[in-house]
């Protein structure tokens, strides 16, 4: 394989840690906080309604195709040194829960560790069975999401942003908001799961049918034909007005998210010489994905939230033009920080420092694999 290949899972996961922090700034950018998202952010100028149209739910999709890629690999070495299934993946998923519960209450409402983590115990077991059990469980769990998002649809919307008390200005009041309010802001790991489910699992056979690979040419544009119509099917979704952004989020977001996971590689492969800047930039992102994701909401809550420097507060008072740039500027530099902080990181550890405490707590807890 050449270094081109085996660099695409890494651009990608920046990519889309890139694209979830870009949906996710505009819910710290809020005064109204998770309220914001439960109405479906009806106010604004058309412009943000665009900008978190594009970015909501597409790299978090990718984000999960690419995990379902990773579970593959995984899947993989264990066959390779004579094992049932990825060596601790019971261990692998109770930490990752752990952390994304962690984030959920110290950090952000939207968390999606906690579903991953759930997920991934269910496909770390059908990843090595049947190539018609694979797709059974895939069609089950994308069926159970079809209906959920169409009955809520049908029903008018996602939540009732009434409901929630006013959001806190201090860092501990959130925090018990969120454990008051955990059946109403966890209530979205009803679609989480099982849409993780079927895309670890839709991830794992793209991968198996050399999507990532220099022959698998005519599988990325077919794909990317699918992301094209689902550009359109989103669109339509913009147009439908808030009562339709789970089908974006859920139905749609997928879509187009298989149509990135085959341009990116497409571009990969025509690139010559060394990688600039940028690519560098998202491969080191990519290669510190968990450290990155939840420090940019670290970061972003710091700067946000009344308990930090108050910028929503104060970007809520800027004429929409202005506050848009002000906005997007904030996402361009945690970007930026995060490219570099994960660079430098790199330098000196071959991982990021949340992957590392990962790694370390299954060494110290887990037990050795079963062989078969």
């Amino acid at each position: 394989m050449s270094e081109r290949r085996l660099s695409a899972p890494d651009v990608l996961r920046g990519i889309a840690i890139a694209g979830t922090f870009a949906a996710n700034v505009w819910v710290f950018a809020d005064p109204r906080g998770p309220a914001a998202v439960l109405a479906g952010f009806t106010d604004g100028w058309w412009v943000d309604t665009v900008l978190r149209s594009a970015a909501n739910g597409k790299f978090l999709a990718l984000l999960t195709l690419l995990f379902g890629i990773g579970m593959e690999l995984q899947y993989r070495s264990a066959v390779r040194r004579g094992m049932a299934r990825p060596a601790r993946y019971l261990a692998r998923a109770a930490i990752l829960f752990t952390e994304g519960l962690l984030h959920y209450v110290l950090v952000f409402e939207f968390d999606v560790l906690m579903g991953y983590a759930i997920a991934s115990v269910l496909v770390a077991w059908l990843v090595g069975r049947s190539r018609g059990m694979r797709i059974a469980a895939g069609a089950v769990a994308g069926g159970f999401v079809v209906l959920v998002v169409g009955a809520l649809t049908v029903a008018g919307g996602a939540g009732d942003a009434g409901a929630l008390p006013p959001y806190p200005p201090t860092w501990t009041g959130q925090w018990w908001v969120r454990l008051a309010e955990a059946g109403l802001y966890r209530a979205e790991l009803v679609l989480i799961v099982p849409s993780a489910v079927m895309l670890f699992l839709v991830g794992s056979a793209l991968l198996r049918a050399g999507v990532l690979d220099e022959g698998g040419a005519r599988l990325r544009r077919n794909l990317m034909a699918v992301g094209a119509a689902g550009v359109v099917l989103n669109a339509m979704t913009v147009l439908g007005g808030p009562d339709w952004i789970l089908v974006e989020r859920y139905l749609v977001a997928p879509v187009v998210a298989l149509g990135l996971l085959a341009l990116v590689p497409a571009v990969l492969l025509r690139m010559r010489g060394t990688a600039g800047p940028v690519r560098r930039g998202f491969t080191a992102i990519g290669r510190t994905a968990l450290t990155c994701y939840v420090g940019q909401n670290v970061v972003a809550a710091v700067l946000f939230h009344p308990w930090g420097f108050g910028l929503a507060e104060a970007f809520a008072g800027l004429a929409p033009p202005v506050r848009t740039v002000a906005v997007v500027g904030v996402w361009i530099g945690v970007m930026v920080l995060s490219a570099l902080a994960a660079s430098g990181w790199l330098r000196r550890h071959d991982r990021g420092p949340v992957e590392m405490v990962t790694q370390r707590l299954l060494a110290r807890r887990a037990p050795e694999p079963v062989r078969t």
